[in-house]
Parts: C-alpha cells; structure tokens; sequence
C-alpha cells in the first residue's frame, strides 16, 4: 500500500500541554520503519502549519476557537489532496484535528461516490458543538462537526461533504457528557461502550460494523485515540479514563480491521510524549498500526521496558 505521512503538531484543542510533540514522538518511535518492513511505500509529508481565522462564538468558555478553525481548514484541504491514491497517515495532535482529517476524507470519498463509514476508538465521543461544550476544550468537538452537526456555522469551514451519523462506530466509550449522550442517540450513532464490549466481546461488536462497511462496499476512516487505551499500558494522554481496552483488545481491533481490508485513512491522536514513560506509549501506538498494516501475532518483536 501506497501511504503519506502528515503530522499536525496541534495542541490548542486539548486541556495541557504536549500533544503538539505527538508527531515527533511517532516518528522517532519508528513508525515511517514500521511501514516499510512490512512492505508499504511511505511518502512523509512532514508537519502542516496553519494560521488562525477571525472567529467568535458567543459560548465564552471556548478556547483557542480562531486557532482550531484554521487548523481545521488547513487539515482539510490537506486529507483531501493526501486521500489521493494513498492511504494517509495523520499524526496528532490533539482530538480536534479529525475535524479536518474527517471533512477532507469525505469530500475525497464523495467525489469517489464511496459511503464512508468512520471507526471512533475513543474513551470520549467527542459529540460537543459550539453550543453544549462546556470545558471549552474543542478536542471535543470533531465528531459533531464532521458529521454536519448544527453550531458551526460562522466559526469552522462549511463542509464540502458530512459524514452519516449512521455509518459512525464509537468504539470503547466510558465517559460522556448528558448533552453528547443525547446528541449521539438522536444523531444514531453506533455506540459500544466498554460495557458492552465486557457483555459481548471486541470481535462480535466490531464484525458487525465492519459487516456493515462491507456491504455498502464502504471506505473507512479510523480515529485511534490513545485513551482508547487503559492508561496502565499507554499513560500518555491527558484525558486518561480507567477501564480501557488492554493490549490484547487493542490488537485484535488492529488484526480484524487489516483482515477487513476497509481501512482507508487514519489518524493517530493525543499522544503526549510529557506524559510518557520512556516512550512506551509511542511505541505501542507504532506496534498497533503495525497490526493493522498487516504484521501478524507471531511477528511481533520482543521488548524489555
């Protein structure tokens, strides 16, 4: 497979400090490596820069909202042109950059007449708009954008194409706000919280959605938060939530989306190195793209921490 590489040092939507080192941390950790020893060509764009955009919004607790809307529009234009003929890569950063990784990997998929389907793996569903955020943080905010939400209207770019709430999996979920629980259910957004993957499995869950994907013969974006992860093995992220997904879990996903042969595009976000223990939350961020590009269970390298 024919990848790009683009870091997106953003860490204006986030709570702390950090996250813009994300990039670099992936890198260093040897993810450009990674993709090549398994066979894939592997284009690094570098690191986009963006200029923030006159922007106001009467919630007063926003933060950073000139900063994330040019950010936004500058991520946009870049994932449509890298969505060309590749499979991009985009390394945050923050949460807040899939609102631009996901409106031009739309627009490419609708001027392809392909669905996209988009896999959220995130302790957090990030369902906030303008409006019903109440940290301010707009790392919380990307999912209800993309998906042509209503409150964003004046302050983030107009979407060239939005994503069906419907063809949306939050996978892993086990903190949300009342405000996003009931914009996600009104919205129909598939949710499977760590409840219901503890009732019922990752594999039945997932196959069921990527089931779905396949039918409609769908591209699909995924969205690798590391507090998708428990903090006990990735404690890099400033939004840890106890009760993750362990490093089986996490490379079972990675297995049975390579296996799907779906993935089109991903990001790889909140990572933030300040916050790590000798770089092995990076490290295990590279191992399972690794996994999900195509490095089997008996391949896997032997580490000492």
């Amino acid at each position: 497979m024919h990848c790009r590489i683009l870091g997106a040092p953003v860490q204006d939507g986030a709570g702390r400090k950090g996250c813009e080192m994300g990039p670099s941390a992936l890198r260093v950790a040897g993810l450009v490596e990674a993709l090549r020893e398994l066979g894939h060509t592997v284009d690094d764009l570098g690191r986009l820069a963006s200029t923030p955009v006159p922007a106001s919004h009467p919630n007063p607790r926003l933060k950073s909202l000139p900063e994330i809307a040019g950010w936004t529009a500058a991520l946009a234009e870049a994932a449509y042109r890298a969505s060309d003929a590749a499979m991009p890569i985009f390394l945050g950063g923050d949460h807040s950059i899939s609102a631009g990784t996901l409106a031009g990997v739309a627009r490419r998929a609708a001027e392809s007449r392909r669905p996209l389907f988009v896999l959220w793996l995130d302790a957090h569903t990030d369902f906030h708009t303008l409006d019903s955020s109440t940290s301010g943080n707009l790392h919380g905010v990307p999912l209800a954008y993309a998906t042509g939400q209503p409150g964003f209207e004046g302050c983030f770019p107009p979407l060239a194409a939005r994503v069906e709430p419907t063809r949306v999996c939050a996978f892993g979920v086990r903190s949300i706000d009342p405000a996003e629980r009931i914009a996600v259910d009104e919205a129909g957004v598939t949710l499977h919280d760590m409840r219901a993957i503890d009732e019922h499995g990752i594999a039945p869950l997932l196959r069921d959605f990527l089931g779905r994907v396949s039918a409609e013969e769908g591209l699909l974006h995924v969205s690798l938060d590391v507090d998708f992860l428990d903090p006990s093995i990735a404690p890099a992220v400033g939004t840890t939530v106890p009760g993750g997904a362990t490093f089986r879990e996490a490379h079972l996903v990675m297995e049975m989306l390579h296996d799907s042969g779906r993935v089109a595009s991903l990001d790889l976000v909140e990572l933030n190195p300040f916050l790590d223990e000798r770089g092995r939350t990076a490290t295990l961020m590279v191992d399972l793209v690794a996994s999900l590009m195509g490095r089997r269970i008996m391949d896997r390298p032997t580490r000492s921490y």
